[in-house]
């Protein structure tokens, strides 16, 4: 007997070997062979000198360079919500697997029983015409339905599981990049409000003063009631751009504070921050090949381990098709007396395969069939789209990197260009040359060139960013590093 049962579990297990999942064939990807050029007139960003490393060999720490963001980045990844959220999902998914991946292997469980029954002489079970009580101790090692996978069903919802699992280790990778970038950019954004407000409360001080000698002039009589109102609107929209630009700057802070997962003021030792025109962020990083993203990127990761689990949940379906055979079995000792249990003579053992061939179920089968072939279908069309969506990205950053080189240094020039204007019509009016009205469009225009200027720096640190985070980097701590191996496989897994 157990010899029988030992070469039907081997034979089991040889045959459970393969499925009758599809063959898998990675999708072409629906995209260019390579990223659109960068508009007519610019040239993008060019690359230095042997410089040859990826985005994913870049670690966040060399690629942001202000130890303030390096801190906020840092205190982040151990307490944002979302990436432990990620995290825990991938201890579900393991678990998940786990369960799955046991139904491979027959469980054996030790089953010990006592039995104490009365008869009467109504039965005409005692020997004797007289009530009886009986006494029937057991002990057994037994397999319970225990699915013999000849057809691969099994073996394939165990595939889907571990694809499964894969895909949240990606999730959890892509949640990481994503965190780095966005505390990054919500940091810029609090800065670039910090820096405009401080220019709308200097321009507030100012143009305060200024008022106060229009009125003393207004008063004796020297200007007009147009320049002094004039004035006076120049101070009141001043006043406008700063409480907009403080509850911005608030609002700021808050979603920092929400992607870092604890009050700034509460991180001991946080450096102070620097000035946007003292960033110094690596913006000339390889684009390399749309194909490149493949490996680079844990979204498109993701979406493929969930297609081939959606092909793994196919072997399962046609399986089904199939007749299905289950063992129980059991062997160990009976006896009347706990004391004579283990004795010669009280052997017992049992053997009980069942086979279950479909033969109607009203297009159950046929339907689930029909379901996993359309699900798989979805999840190609979500690989398709998660290529086409990194590309896109990839390809949004590259054009901007030079345009946006240009728009900076343009408006450097326009913002020194109104400086000096405004220092020129000031002189002109001291001078009796000019009108106090050119005096005040020179201080208006300065003031928006110079807030222009700050909103143009900010974009074009976030487009270093967004490339950065499009082509796969911000998943190493530093760039000594390797990179992140693949997703830990459960010890004991045979994939397919």
């Amino acid at each position: 007997m157990t010899k029988t049962l030992t070469t039907l579990l081997l034979v089991a297990g040889v045959l459970t070997g393969c499925t009758l999942a599809p063959k898998y064939e990675r999708p072409v990807p629906p995209v260019a062979a390579g990223f659109p050029a960068a508009p007519e007139g610019y040239a993008t960003a060019e690359v230095k000198s042997g410089e040859t490393r990826r985005a994913t060999d870049i670690g966040w720490r060399e690629f942001f360079r202000d130890p303030r963001l390096q801190v906020l980045i840092a205190t982040s990844l151990e307490n944002n919500r979302d990436l432990r959220q990620a995290a825990l999902r991938i201890q579900e998914a393991r678990a998940q697997y786990q369960i799955q991946r046991a139904d491979l292997l027959p469980t054996v469980n030790a089953n010990a029983g006592y039995t104490r029954a009365s008869t009467n002489a109504a039965t005409g079970v005692s020997v004797l015409g007289q009530p009886a009580v009986s006494e029937l101790y057991s002990a057994s090692l037994g397999i319970s339905a225990y699915e013999l996978d000849f057809f691969g069903r099994v073996r394939s919802l165990s595939n889907a599981a571990l694809a499964q699992y894969f895909s949240t280790e990606e999730a959890h990778r892509s949640a990481y990049i994503s965190l780095v970038s966005e505390v990054a950019k919500a940091y810029l954004s609090e800065r670039s409000f910090a820096e405009q407000y401080e220019i709308a409360r200097d321009t507030l001080k100012a143009r305060e003063s200024t008022y106060g000698l229009a009125k003393q002039r207004f008063d004796v009589g020297a200007t007009s009631a147009l320049d002094l109102r004039d004035n006076e609107s120049l101070v009141a929209q001043a006043r406008v751009a700063a409480a907009e630009l403080a509850r911005q700057r608030a609002q700021a802070q808050n979603a920092l504070e929400v992607l870092v997962g604890k009050p700034i003021g509460a991180i001991e030792n946080l450096p102070q921050p620097m000035r946007l025109s003292d960033e110094r962020i690596i913006s000339d990083i390889p684009e390399g090949l749309p194909s490149d993203m493949l490996e680079q990127r844990p979204d498109i990761r993701q979406a493929e381990q969930q297609l081939l689990s959606a092909n793994a949940n196919i072997g399962a379906a046609r399986a089904a098709f199939f007749p299905r055979i289950t063992l129980t079995t059991s062997i160990g000792t009976i006896s009347p007396t706990f004391s004579n249990l283990f004795d010669a003579g009280t052997k017992a053992w049992s053997f009980a395969p069942q086979l279950t061939l479909p033969i109607f179920d009203y297009g159950r089968n046929k339907s689930n069939l029909d379901l996993a072939n359309v699900r798989k279908n979805i999840q190609v069309a979500n690989y398709e789209k998660t290529i086409q969506t990194a590309f896109a990205e990839v390809a949004d950053a590259l054009v901007a990197r030079g345009t946006l080189e240009d728009q900076v240094s343009g408006q450097e020039q326009v913002r020194n260009a109104e400086a000096a204007r405004y220092e020129l019509a000031r002189m002109r009016f001291r001078s009796g040359v000019a009108s106090y009205l050119d005096e005040l469009d020179a201080q208006r225009q300065l003031f928006t060139a110079e807030q222009a200027l700050v909103q143009a720096r900010q974009l074009r640190l976030n487009n270093s960013i967004d490339l950065y985070r499009s082509l796969g980097g911000g998943l190493k701590e530093t760039g000594e590093v390797a990179q992140a191996p693949a997703p830990a496989v459960p010890a004991g897994t045979v994939t397919q």
